[in-house]
Protein backbone atom coordinates (compact mmCIF):
# COMPACT_ATOMS: atom_id res chain seq x y z
CA UNK A 1 0.00 0.00 0.00
CA UNK A 2 1.45 3.33 -1.14
CA UNK A 3 -0.63 6.37 -0.22
CA UNK A 4 -0.02 9.81 -1.74
CA UNK A 5 -1.95 12.79 -0.38
CA UNK A 6 -2.03 16.05 -2.36
CA UNK A 7 -2.57 19.11 -0.17
CA UNK A 8 -2.43 22.81 -1.01
CA UNK A 9 -0.19 24.22 1.72
CA UNK A 10 2.27 23.19 4.40
CA UNK A 11 1.24 25.92 6.86
CA UNK A 12 -2.02 24.33 8.01
CA UNK A 13 -1.38 22.98 11.49
CA UNK A 14 -4.65 21.12 12.01
CA UNK A 15 -4.22 19.27 8.71
CA UNK A 16 -0.62 18.54 9.66
CA UNK A 17 -1.86 17.08 12.94
CA UNK A 18 -4.21 14.80 11.00
CA UNK A 19 -1.45 13.75 8.58
CA UNK A 20 0.80 12.95 11.55
CA UNK A 21 -1.91 10.77 13.07
CA UNK A 22 -2.46 9.00 9.73
CA UNK A 23 1.26 8.31 9.45
CA UNK A 24 1.42 7.00 13.02
CA UNK A 25 -1.60 4.73 12.56
CA UNK A 26 -0.38 3.43 9.21
CA UNK A 27 3.10 2.73 10.56
CA UNK A 28 1.56 0.79 13.48
CA UNK A 29 -1.04 -1.22 11.57
CA UNK A 30 0.69 -1.58 8.20
CA UNK A 31 4.46 -1.18 8.72
CA UNK A 32 5.17 -2.15 5.11
CA UNK A 33 3.03 0.71 3.77
CA UNK A 34 4.52 3.90 2.29
CA UNK A 35 3.01 7.32 2.94
CA UNK A 36 3.74 10.76 1.49
CA UNK A 37 2.02 14.15 1.63
CA UNK A 38 2.84 16.47 -1.28
CA UNK A 39 2.16 20.08 -0.29
CA UNK A 40 1.91 22.21 -3.42
CA UNK A 41 3.13 25.39 -1.68
CA UNK A 42 4.15 26.78 1.69
CA UNK A 43 1.02 28.85 2.29
CA UNK A 44 -1.93 30.67 0.77
CA UNK A 45 -1.54 34.44 0.50
CA UNK A 46 -4.58 35.07 2.71
CA UNK A 47 -3.00 32.94 5.45
CA UNK A 48 0.63 34.01 5.21
CA UNK A 49 0.50 35.58 8.66
CA UNK A 50 -0.37 32.25 10.27
CA UNK A 51 3.26 31.11 10.25
CA UNK A 52 5.38 32.76 12.91
CA UNK A 53 8.27 32.29 15.26
CA UNK A 54 6.70 29.29 17.02
CA UNK A 55 7.69 26.15 15.14
CA UNK A 56 5.69 22.93 15.19
CA UNK A 57 7.21 19.67 13.93
CA UNK A 58 5.74 17.95 10.90
CA UNK A 59 5.73 14.33 12.02
CA UNK A 60 5.01 12.69 8.68
CA UNK A 61 6.85 12.27 5.35
CA UNK A 62 6.21 15.25 3.11
CA UNK A 63 7.47 17.29 0.19
CA UNK A 64 6.86 20.96 -0.57
CA UNK A 65 6.69 21.36 -4.34
CA UNK A 66 7.09 25.16 -4.36
CA UNK A 67 8.64 27.27 -1.59
CA UNK A 68 6.26 30.18 -2.08
CA UNK A 69 2.61 31.17 -1.89
CA UNK A 70 0.07 28.91 -3.59
CA UNK A 71 -1.25 31.98 -5.39
CA UNK A 72 2.14 32.38 -7.08
CA UNK A 73 2.16 28.85 -8.52
CA UNK A 74 0.89 28.81 -12.11
CA UNK A 75 -1.30 26.06 -13.53
CA UNK A 76 1.29 24.57 -15.88
CA UNK A 77 4.08 24.41 -13.29
CA UNK A 78 1.66 23.00 -10.72
CA UNK A 79 0.50 20.33 -13.16
CA UNK A 80 4.06 19.37 -14.10
CA UNK A 81 5.16 19.12 -10.47
CA UNK A 82 2.15 17.00 -9.48
CA UNK A 83 2.71 14.52 -12.30
CA UNK A 84 6.42 14.34 -11.50
CA UNK A 85 5.70 13.61 -7.84
CA UNK A 86 3.06 11.03 -8.72
CA UNK A 87 5.32 9.17 -11.15
CA UNK A 88 8.26 9.22 -8.74
CA UNK A 89 6.27 7.90 -5.77
CA UNK A 90 4.11 5.44 -7.75
CA UNK A 91 1.13 5.38 -5.37
CA UNK A 92 -1.52 2.69 -5.23
CA UNK A 93 -3.91 5.18 -3.58
CA UNK A 94 -4.21 8.90 -4.38
CA UNK A 95 -5.97 11.14 -1.84
CA UNK A 96 -6.83 14.50 -3.37
CA UNK A 97 -7.81 17.32 -1.04
CA UNK A 98 -8.33 20.10 -3.60
CA UNK A 99 -10.66 18.84 -6.28
CA UNK A 100 -11.57 22.35 -7.47
CA UNK A 101 -8.03 22.57 -8.89
CA UNK A 102 -7.94 21.43 -12.52
CA UNK A 103 -4.33 20.31 -12.15
CA UNK A 104 -5.46 17.86 -9.48
CA UNK A 105 -8.47 16.81 -11.56
CA UNK A 106 -6.16 15.94 -14.46
CA UNK A 107 -3.96 14.03 -12.03
CA UNK A 108 -7.04 12.06 -10.93
CA UNK A 109 -7.80 11.14 -14.55
CA UNK A 110 -4.21 10.04 -15.05
CA UNK A 111 -4.25 8.05 -11.80
CA UNK A 112 -7.40 6.19 -12.84
CA UNK A 113 -5.78 5.26 -16.14
CA UNK A 114 -2.99 3.66 -14.10
CA UNK A 115 -5.40 1.67 -11.93
CA UNK A 116 -4.75 3.81 -8.84
CA UNK A 117 -7.59 4.08 -6.32
CA UNK A 118 -8.79 7.63 -5.62
CA UNK A 119 -10.00 9.18 -2.38
CA UNK A 120 -11.55 12.65 -2.38
CA UNK A 121 -11.48 14.78 0.76
CA UNK A 122 -14.47 17.14 0.68
CA UNK A 123 -15.11 20.22 2.79
CA UNK A 124 -17.76 21.64 0.47
CA UNK A 125 -21.39 21.65 1.56
CA UNK A 126 -24.87 22.62 0.44
CA UNK A 127 -24.71 25.57 2.84
CA UNK A 128 -21.78 27.68 1.76
CA UNK A 129 -22.72 29.24 -1.60
CA UNK A 130 -25.21 29.06 -4.45
CA UNK A 131 -23.98 27.09 -7.44
CA UNK A 132 -24.74 27.10 -11.16
CA UNK A 133 -26.13 24.06 -12.98
CA UNK A 134 -23.08 23.80 -15.24
CA UNK A 135 -20.71 23.76 -12.29
CA UNK A 136 -22.77 21.10 -10.55
CA UNK A 137 -22.67 18.85 -13.62
CA UNK A 138 -18.90 19.29 -13.80
CA UNK A 139 -18.57 18.38 -10.13
CA UNK A 140 -20.69 15.26 -10.63
CA UNK A 141 -18.25 14.11 -13.28
CA UNK A 142 -15.26 14.84 -11.04
CA UNK A 143 -16.59 13.13 -7.91
CA UNK A 144 -17.69 10.20 -10.04
CA UNK A 145 -14.02 9.28 -10.50
CA UNK A 146 -13.46 8.65 -6.79
CA UNK A 147 -13.57 5.30 -5.02
CA UNK A 148 -14.10 6.74 -1.52
CA UNK A 149 -14.67 10.04 0.25
CA UNK A 150 -13.57 11.76 3.45
CA UNK A 151 -16.10 14.42 4.51
CA UNK A 152 -15.84 17.24 7.05
CA UNK A 153 -19.30 16.50 8.45
CA UNK A 154 -22.96 15.87 7.67
CA UNK A 155 -23.31 18.95 5.46
CA UNK A 156 -20.55 17.78 3.13
CA UNK A 157 -21.97 14.23 3.18
CA UNK A 158 -25.36 15.56 2.11
CA UNK A 159 -23.77 17.60 -0.67
CA UNK A 160 -22.00 14.56 -2.12
CA UNK A 161 -25.21 12.54 -1.95
CA UNK A 162 -26.94 15.38 -3.83
CA UNK A 163 -24.23 15.00 -6.48
CA UNK A 164 -25.18 11.34 -6.88
CA UNK A 165 -22.60 9.65 -4.65
CA UNK A 166 -23.68 6.45 -2.90
CA UNK A 167 -23.53 6.73 0.88
CA UNK A 168 -21.47 3.54 1.23
CA UNK A 169 -18.61 5.28 -0.57
CA UNK A 170 -18.32 7.86 2.20
CA UNK A 171 -15.74 6.29 4.50
CA UNK A 172 -15.31 9.20 6.92
CA UNK A 173 -17.98 11.74 7.84
CA UNK A 174 -16.24 13.56 10.71
CA UNK A 175 -12.96 14.78 9.21
CA UNK A 176 -13.21 18.36 10.55
CA UNK A 177 -10.56 17.88 13.22
CA UNK A 178 -8.30 20.15 15.21
CA UNK A 179 -5.30 19.46 17.44
CA UNK A 180 -7.62 18.83 20.37
CA UNK A 181 -4.90 17.76 22.81
CA UNK A 182 -2.81 20.88 22.22
CA UNK A 183 -5.84 23.19 22.36
CA UNK A 184 -7.16 21.58 25.54
CA UNK A 185 -3.76 21.64 27.24
CA UNK A 186 -3.21 25.29 26.31
CA UNK A 187 -6.67 26.14 27.62
CA UNK A 188 -6.10 24.29 30.90
CA UNK A 189 -2.74 25.97 31.42
CA UNK A 190 -4.18 29.43 30.79
CA UNK A 191 -7.20 28.64 32.96
CA UNK A 192 -4.96 27.98 35.95
CA UNK A 193 -3.87 31.61 35.68
CA UNK A 194 -7.44 32.90 35.27
CA UNK A 195 -9.61 31.31 37.95
CA UNK A 196 -12.62 33.60 37.44
CA UNK A 197 -15.64 31.24 37.30
CA UNK A 198 -17.73 33.61 35.19
CA UNK A 199 -16.16 36.24 32.95
CA UNK A 200 -19.49 37.51 31.58
CA UNK A 201 -17.92 37.69 28.14
CA UNK A 202 -19.13 36.66 24.69
CA UNK A 203 -16.27 36.02 22.27
CA UNK A 204 -15.90 36.00 18.50
CA UNK A 205 -12.71 34.54 17.04
CA UNK A 206 -11.88 34.98 13.36
CA UNK A 207 -11.42 37.48 10.56
CA UNK A 208 -13.16 40.82 10.78
CA UNK A 209 -14.74 40.55 7.34
CA UNK A 210 -18.18 41.27 5.81
CA UNK A 211 -19.25 37.62 5.50
CA UNK A 212 -18.82 37.18 9.27
CA UNK A 213 -21.89 39.34 10.00
CA UNK A 214 -20.18 41.26 12.79
CA UNK A 215 -21.99 44.55 12.30
CA UNK A 216 -25.26 42.83 13.20
CA UNK A 217 -23.59 41.21 16.21
CA UNK A 218 -22.45 44.58 17.56
CA UNK A 219 -25.80 46.25 16.91
CA UNK A 220 -27.67 43.44 18.68
CA UNK A 221 -25.27 43.38 21.64
CA UNK A 222 -25.71 47.11 22.17
CA UNK A 223 -29.50 46.64 22.48
CA UNK A 224 -29.40 43.77 25.00
CA UNK A 225 -31.24 44.09 28.30
CA UNK A 226 -29.53 43.73 31.71
CA UNK A 227 -26.19 43.36 29.98
CA UNK A 228 -24.34 46.30 31.49
CA UNK A 229 -21.72 44.05 33.09
CA UNK A 230 -21.29 41.74 30.06
CA UNK A 231 -18.59 42.22 27.43
CA UNK A 232 -18.21 41.35 23.77
CA UNK A 233 -14.65 40.39 22.79
CA UNK A 234 -13.30 40.22 19.23
CA UNK A 235 -10.15 38.14 18.72
CA UNK A 236 -8.91 38.61 15.17
CA UNK A 237 -8.21 41.23 12.56
CA UNK A 238 -9.37 42.05 9.07
CA UNK A 239 -10.62 44.65 6.60
CA UNK A 240 -13.66 45.67 8.67
CA UNK A 241 -11.84 46.46 11.91
CA UNK A 242 -11.89 50.24 11.48
CA UNK A 243 -15.56 50.29 10.52
CA UNK A 244 -16.53 48.05 13.45
CA UNK A 245 -14.52 50.11 15.94
CA UNK A 246 -16.28 53.21 14.65
CA UNK A 247 -19.64 51.56 15.22
CA UNK A 248 -18.66 50.68 18.80
CA UNK A 249 -17.67 54.28 19.58
CA UNK A 250 -21.27 55.34 18.91
CA UNK A 251 -22.60 53.02 21.63
CA UNK A 252 -23.45 54.08 25.18
CA UNK A 253 -20.76 51.85 26.71
CA UNK A 254 -17.97 51.41 24.16
CA UNK A 255 -15.71 49.95 26.87
CA UNK A 256 -17.92 46.82 26.93
CA UNK A 257 -16.86 45.88 23.39
CA UNK A 258 -13.17 45.09 23.00
CA UNK A 259 -10.90 44.33 20.05
CA UNK A 260 -7.92 42.19 21.05
CA UNK A 261 -6.35 42.04 17.59
CA UNK A 262 -5.06 39.07 15.63
CA UNK A 263 -3.20 36.16 17.21
CA UNK A 264 -1.79 32.84 15.98
CA UNK A 265 -4.11 29.86 16.38
CA UNK A 266 -2.26 28.39 19.35
CA UNK A 267 -2.96 31.52 21.42
CA UNK A 268 -6.73 31.29 20.91
CA UNK A 269 -7.23 29.04 24.00
CA UNK A 270 -5.82 31.83 26.18
CA UNK A 271 -8.63 34.11 25.04
CA UNK A 272 -11.23 31.40 25.48
CA UNK A 273 -10.34 31.19 29.17
CA UNK A 274 -11.43 34.81 29.46
CA UNK A 275 -14.77 34.08 27.80
CA UNK A 276 -17.98 32.21 28.52
CA UNK A 277 -19.76 31.75 25.18
CA UNK A 278 -18.44 31.63 21.60
CA UNK A 279 -20.39 33.36 18.84
CA UNK A 280 -20.03 32.61 15.11
CA UNK A 281 -22.79 34.58 13.32
CA UNK A 282 -21.44 34.19 9.77
CA UNK A 283 -23.51 34.65 6.64
CA UNK A 284 -21.27 32.07 4.93
CA UNK A 285 -18.93 29.58 6.62
CA UNK A 286 -17.95 26.21 5.06
CA UNK A 287 -17.36 24.77 8.56
CA UNK A 288 -16.00 26.96 11.38
CA UNK A 289 -13.18 25.12 13.18
CA UNK A 290 -13.19 27.74 15.92
CA UNK A 291 -16.42 26.07 17.08
CA UNK A 292 -14.48 22.82 17.55
CA UNK A 293 -11.85 24.75 19.51
CA UNK A 294 -14.38 26.37 21.83
CA UNK A 295 -16.27 23.12 22.40
CA UNK A 296 -13.10 21.17 23.19
CA UNK A 297 -12.50 23.83 25.85
CA UNK A 298 -16.00 23.37 27.26
CA UNK A 299 -17.73 26.53 26.03
CA UNK A 300 -21.35 26.79 24.86
CA UNK A 301 -21.69 28.17 21.34
CA UNK A 302 -24.03 30.39 19.34
CA UNK A 303 -23.64 29.49 15.67
CA UNK A 304 -25.27 30.63 12.44
CA UNK A 305 -27.41 28.08 10.61
CA UNK A 306 -25.31 28.72 7.50
CA UNK A 307 -22.13 27.38 9.12
CA UNK A 308 -21.24 23.88 7.96
CA UNK A 309 -20.64 22.61 11.49
CA UNK A 310 -24.13 23.17 12.92
CA UNK A 311 -25.61 19.79 11.95
CA UNK A 312 -22.81 17.94 13.71
CA UNK A 313 -21.83 20.14 16.62
CA UNK A 314 -24.75 22.28 17.78
CA UNK A 315 -27.93 20.96 19.40
CA UNK A 316 -30.25 23.90 19.90
CA UNK A 317 -30.82 24.46 23.61
CA UNK A 318 -28.37 21.74 24.69
CA UNK A 319 -24.89 23.14 24.09
CA UNK A 320 -25.90 26.48 22.65
CA UNK A 321 -28.14 27.90 19.98
CA UNK A 322 -28.45 27.92 16.19
CA UNK A 323 -29.36 31.36 14.86
CA UNK A 324 -30.58 32.85 11.60
CA UNK A 325 -27.83 35.27 10.44
CA UNK A 326 -30.44 37.45 8.74
CA UNK A 327 -32.66 37.70 11.80
CA UNK A 328 -31.33 39.98 14.58
CA UNK A 329 -34.05 38.77 16.96
CA UNK A 330 -32.73 35.22 16.67
CA UNK A 331 -29.28 36.37 17.76
CA UNK A 332 -30.67 38.66 20.48
CA UNK A 333 -32.67 35.81 22.04
CA UNK A 334 -29.61 33.55 22.15
CA UNK A 335 -27.41 36.20 23.77
CA UNK A 336 -30.15 37.18 26.20
CA UNK A 337 -30.54 33.56 27.33
CA UNK A 338 -26.99 33.42 28.67
CA UNK A 339 -27.28 36.85 30.30
CA UNK A 340 -30.46 35.76 32.08
CA UNK A 341 -29.29 32.19 32.80
CA UNK A 342 -25.56 32.24 33.58
CA UNK A 343 -26.04 29.12 35.72
CA UNK A 344 -26.63 27.14 32.50
CA UNK A 345 -23.20 27.91 31.03
CA UNK A 346 -21.27 25.10 32.73
CA UNK A 347 -23.74 22.32 31.88
CA UNK A 348 -24.05 23.49 28.28
CA UNK A 349 -20.26 23.61 28.08
CA UNK A 350 -20.13 19.99 29.27
CA UNK A 351 -22.55 19.10 26.48
CA UNK A 352 -20.22 20.81 23.99
CA UNK A 353 -17.35 18.54 25.04
CA UNK A 354 -19.53 15.45 24.55
CA UNK A 355 -20.76 16.53 21.11
CA UNK A 356 -17.30 17.34 19.74
CA UNK A 357 -15.73 14.09 21.02
CA UNK A 358 -16.26 12.11 17.74
CA UNK A 359 -14.13 14.72 15.92
CA UNK A 360 -10.96 13.35 17.47
CA UNK A 361 -7.90 13.48 15.21
CA UNK A 362 -6.55 10.07 16.29
CA UNK A 363 -9.87 8.29 15.77
CA UNK A 364 -10.50 9.99 12.43
CA UNK A 365 -7.00 9.11 11.20
CA UNK A 366 -7.59 5.46 12.10
CA UNK A 367 -10.82 5.49 10.06
CA UNK A 368 -8.92 6.91 7.09
CA UNK A 369 -6.19 4.29 7.31
CA UNK A 370 -8.81 1.52 7.41
CA UNK A 371 -10.31 2.97 4.24
CA UNK A 372 -6.91 3.02 2.50
CA UNK A 373 -6.35 -0.60 3.52
CA UNK A 374 -9.75 -1.72 2.23
CA UNK A 375 -9.20 0.05 -1.10
CA UNK A 376 -5.79 -1.60 -1.49
CA UNK A 377 -7.46 -5.03 -1.35
CA UNK A 378 -9.83 -4.33 -4.24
Amino acid sequence: MRVLIIHNQLWAHYKSKLFSEIHKSMHTEYPEAEFLVAHIALYEASRSSMQDQKSFPYQYPYQVLFNKSLDQVGFSERLKALFKTFNAFKPTILNVTGWFDWAQVLLMIYARSKGVKIVLSSESSTLDHNRSGIKEKTKKAIVGMADAFFCFGKSSVNYLIALGIEKNKIAVSNAAVIDEALVKNAFSEAKRKNLTPLNKTFVYVGRLAPEKNLQMLIEVFIRLQNASDWKLLFVGDGPMRGELEGLVLKSAKPENIQFAGGFPWYEVPRWLTQSDVLILPSISEPWGLVVNEAMVCGLPVIVSQTCGCVEDLVVDGKNGFIIDPKNPVSLKDALQFFIDNPDQIDSMGDASEELVAPFNSTQVAEQMVRCYAQLSLR
